[in-house]
């Protein structure tokens, strides 16, 4: 019987033990009270036996003196004219005393211990309203965290939220070594699982105004790889619409209907394969967007290769600094004006697209179409803000003396140093521009089977090309001059491994091939070369050693997808823009020779007139590039967008404009 009581009783205080730091603090004062009883009573008995040492007099008195020995043991001189007996009584008291403060410092210590690496872990709640999420980590976060911050200037107090399955302290650490200066924006990261409805919650993601979904993995990675990863963002899509139901209940009201369709925050999401990122159309949600970022990485690259100076375009184009591409609804007052006539109406803007209010959206318009109230133009703009509608035009194009024709068109010859698994994107948009019978030279070190099959069923789905496998390896002066690369329109840089994943290594190497270019160009005596170099940087930390390298383009990749997820996790409706902006069917961005506009250069004249030019040749103007500073990353590499249409240009022959048309000739 009394082994089960005393079971019981065991267990039941184990229990209460289990239930954390109230628990063992109570225990703790519990104990402490009880031995203060215990002192008090020993020294009552004491005085009982030896009245004759009571130096104090009064019980009240005791037990206060022995509440003092017992919190600090230097009070044990208050009995310094007792006898020996009594004064066991305070030696008693405080040594409990010295146990049971012990104990509670130590439980103090391990508490606060323990709450300093639970907010160093990030476990903590957070109370933001209207927050950019981003959910995950991999290398291109830094990046998107920079073009947040550049869109958030013009907001007091902005916030990003990182949730990500890794520690607080290295992702702290990671952003404050990459990023100095957060400008407006401040940056809170949580530690925890991106699919778990409870921890969405404690990011308070119902009130979020948008997230940004990462991949687990990199395009390097295996393909069980990345279809784990794709499992992953689409169950946080789950989540984060999981957790929108209990909006309704912190609005106090019934918003939420519980549907799995019921999504109020724009969501962008990385996923790998195309069948997976058309499973999300059952969500029936426009604010769910999924980006393929190598697809259309491969679809600028080709463009790239095509215009020299297109990058530094769409990096502008696609940053939050500098000039943006913006909807703006026309005023009344527009309804009945030409698509050509209400370009000249802002003093910040040219207008690239219009959206019908039937939801239809195109680029480049014809010029004689009448814009209707309810249409939304699609604007480059320095920024949103400054995109005022003229009920007067600011100023009209002047007419100059032009000849209508067209750039020669002939077969070219196209090398890619390595492969990835953009290249087989990037040889069918090829297909898309050029000639029949051009020449495509694929150059692998040691190409794998599979590799081979590729090229064969680009070769049989694209027969006007003539696609080829160079067995060399361009990391060798030998093997890259026997290659004889300058007599090819473009070079394309990609990785040398294809199961590469360290962006560090993939660009020391493509550094690398760029210096034995420019050597092979140096010791064959080439001064102006014809030869386009065209090349990917992952890291963007790497920019200006590329810079160095006499490249004509670069795309910095991360950069670019980061780029591009941030612009749409800030507006959704822009992945229809990206879609027909970068395909190779409609209407592309160019840079043409200024000389295709005008009869006689050089002159000087205003901007509108460049505009007006490009409407004679239906195409639209939305900048120039000045072709003497086209070498120099000071300049923007020449490169001037949406300039005031006023502003007065010196135009030259070895100028170009930037257009937006429907083909490059």
């Amino acid at each position: 019987m009394w082994e089960t009581q005393r079971e019981n009783m065991r267990y039941r205080f184990e229990n209460f033990m289990a239930k954390g730091g109230i628990s063992i603090f109570i225990s703790l004062f519990v104990l402490f009270i009880l031995c203060l009883v215990i002192a008090v009573l020993l020294r009552g008995i004491l005085i009982l036996i030896f009245p004759e040492n009571d130096m104090i007099g009064n019980g009240f008195e005791h037990i206060w003196a022995i509440f003092l020995m017992m919190t600090d043991p230097g009070n044990m001189g208050i009995d310094m004219g007792s006898s020996g007996w009594v004064r066991i009584s305070a030696v008693f008291a405080g040594m409990l005393g010295v146990i049971i403060f012990s104990m509670l410092i130590a439980f103090i210590t391990t508490q606060v211990e323990i709450m300093l690496d639970d907010l160093k872990k990030g476990h903590s709640r957070v109370i933001e309203e209207n927050q950019t999420l981003i959910l995950g980590w991999n290398e291109r976060i830094i990046d998107i965290i920079r073009e947040l911050i550049i869109a958030n200037e013009s907001e007091e107090d902005a916030v990003i939220v990182v949730l990500a399955d890794r520690e607080k302290e290295e992702m702290d650490y990671d952003i404050a070594s990459h990023i100095s200066d957060t400008k407006s924006t401040r940056i809170i990261t949580r530690s925890g699982t991106t699919s778990s409805i409870t921890m969405l919650k404690r990011v308070r993601a119902s009130k979020a105004r948008s997230a940004i979904i990462l991949g687990a993995c990199t395009e390097g990675d295996s393909e069980e790889e990345k279809r784990v990863s794709d499992a992953k963002v689409i169950k946080t899509i789950l989540a984060l619409i999981g957790c929108q139901k209990d909006r309704n209940a912190e609005n106090g009201g019934t918003e939420a209907t519980g549907e799995v369709s019921d999504n109020r925050i724009n969501i962008v999401a990385e996923i790998f394969f195309r069948e997976n990122r058309e499973l999300l159309a059952t969500f029936e949600s426009g604010l769910i967007n999924s980006v393929d970022s190598w697809d259309i990485l491969g679809r600028i690259l080709v463009q790239t290769s095509r215009t020299s100076g297109l990058a530094v375009v769409y990096n502008e184009i696609l940053s939050f600094d500098g000039c943006e591409l913006y909807f703006t609804a026309i005023p009344a007052s527009a309804a009945g004006k030409t698509f050509s006539e209400i370009k000249y109406h802002y003093s910040d803007g040219i207008p690239m697209g219009l959206r019908k209010n039937e939801g239809l959206f195109g680029l480049r318009p014809s010029p004689d179409t009448i814009l209707e109230a309810g249409d939304e133009l699609l604007l480059i703009a320095e920024d949103d803000s400054t995109i005022t509608f003229s009920q007067d035009p600011i100023t009209q194009p002047s007419d100059h003396p032009f000849t209508m024709r067209r750039l020669d068109s002939s077969t070219e010859r196209e090398l890619i140093l390595g492969w990835h698994s953009v290249t087989p994107t990037i040889i069918r948009e090829y297909a898309g521009y050029l000639p029949d019978g051009s020449v495509i030279d694929i150059v692998i070190r040691d190409p794998a089977p599979h590799i081979i099959q590729d090229v064969e069923e680009l070769n049989e789905a694209h027969p006007e090309l003539a696609i080829s496998v160079l067995h060399s390896d361009p990391m060798t002066l030998t093997g890259l001059s026997s290659l004889r690369p300058f007599t090819y329109d473009n070079i394309i840089i990609l990785s040398q491994n294809e199961g590469d994943i360290s962006a560090e290594r993939i660009d020391s190497e493509t550094l690398f091939i760029l210096l034995l270019l420019r050597k092979i160009l140096k010791d064959r005596g080439i001064t102006e070369r014809q030869t386009k170099l065209i090349t990917q940087v992952l890291n963007s930390e790497n920019q200006e050693l590329i810079t160095q390298t006499n490249v004509d383009d670069f795309l910095i990749s991360n950069k670019m997808i980061s780029m591009i997820f941030a612009q749409l996790s800030e507006e959704s409706t822009m992945k229809t823009v990206y879609a027909n902006l970068f395909e190779e069917t409609g209407s592309e961005i160019y840079l043409k020779p200024a000389d295709l506009y005008f009869n006689s250069l050089p002159m000087d004249l205003p901007f509108a007139d460049l505009m007006g030019a490009a409407t004679k040749r239906n195409e639209i103007c939305i900048g120039y590039r000045v072709g003497s500073r086209a070498d120099d990353p000071k300049s923007n590499f020449g490169i001037i967008l949406n300039p005031s249409k006023t502003a007065s240009i010196h135009l030259a022959k070895d100028d170009f404009l930037v257009v937006l048309a429907e083909d490059e000739y």
